[in-house]
């Protein structure tokens, strides 16, 4: 890293990463964790954001090639975080650089980025944004009212079509979900989007915890699951990485989604399922 980049906000992270972050990551957790992924085979892979931790030009191209080693664009969705747009101007090149994962099956170029929306068999993937730049010792995300009115229309477009609605957003839509100076605002414009239009499941990352809440929806409770670190491994002050896997079934009205939690046991691509469950009918 040069010293001009290290003249911002990185500074911070970067002092921050050698006191803290550092000693949380371990050798080749995240390795193993794509490895346990390929032995369970989903049929597709959500990613909620965080591919960097500074935001260096050499990060971004790094993520660039790891996306491109692990996941087709077709089979992985991705969502940007805080640290995706740590200082200005990082989050307009990992758009441009991580764009085959982003993009809605309709790639127009004309097109705002977000509010994303795939479809998958019966099953439709819909991006949110939370990613911004802040200042110093802040790591806040936004949700505006232009993206709030733009997904609630996928969202009504998903529910017309038959589909199980997966909204993804980096920061947690939850009340208390993540301290004050890593909220997200206009947490209460994304509760009313649910409300008024529904979802039957949210995906969240930046806590790195592994978490369940339930959020009033247009039909009923959603769903909201966080993750831990795909980096931290065992052993340490946070939740040893993992994955999401969640078995979808049913039909418009009489959907059932189970969630199994894998959680990493050892130095090796070994995983428990610490979770098993029905969290969501509808």
């Amino acid at each position: 890293m040069s010293l001009r980049e290290l003249a911002s906000k990185r500074i911070t992270g970067y002092v921050n990463w050698h006191r803290n972050r550092r000693k949380q990551l371990f050798g080749d957790t995240l390795e193993n964790v794509l490895a346990g992924l390929r032995d369970a085979a989903p049929d597709h892979v959500a990613i909620t954001g965080d591919l960097v931790n500074l935001a260096t030009r050499t990060e971004i191209e790094a993520a660039r090639l790891w996306l491109e080693t692990g996941f087709e664009p077709a089979d992985a969705t991705l969502v940007p975080g805080n640290h995706d747009a740590y200082v200005p101007g990082a989050l307009s090149r990992a758009k441009t650089a991580w764009r085959p994962w982003l993009v809605s099956d309709t790639d127009d170029p004309e097109a705002p980025l977000f509010p994303s929306y795939r479809r998958r068999g019966p099953v439709a993937l819909i991006g949110i944004s939370s990613a911004n730049a802040t200042l110093p010792f802040a790591a806040t995300g936004d949700f505006r009212r232009k993206q709030a009115r733009a997904a609630g229309k996928l969202l009504d477009r998903a529910r017309q079509d038959g589909l199980f609605r997966v909204v993804l957003i980096h920061h947690p839509p939850v009340r208390g979900a993540a301290s004050w100076h890593k909220r997200l605002r206009g947490i209460g414009r994304f509760g009313k989007m649910l409300k008024q239009h529904g979802a039957e499941l949210v995906l969240h990352g930046h806590t790195h915890l592994d978490t369940l809440y339930h959020l009033k929806g247009r039909d009923g409770p959603v769903p909201v699951v966080g993750i831990a670190s795909a980096s931290h491994g065992p052993g340490g002050n946070r939740p040893a990485a993992g994955f999401n896997l969640f078995d979808i079934d049913g039909e418009p009205g009489n959907w059932q989604l189970v969630h199994r939690r894998m959680r990493m046991t050892g130095e090796g691509p070994e995983f428990a399922e610490t979770q098993e469950g029905l969290i969501g009918v509808s």
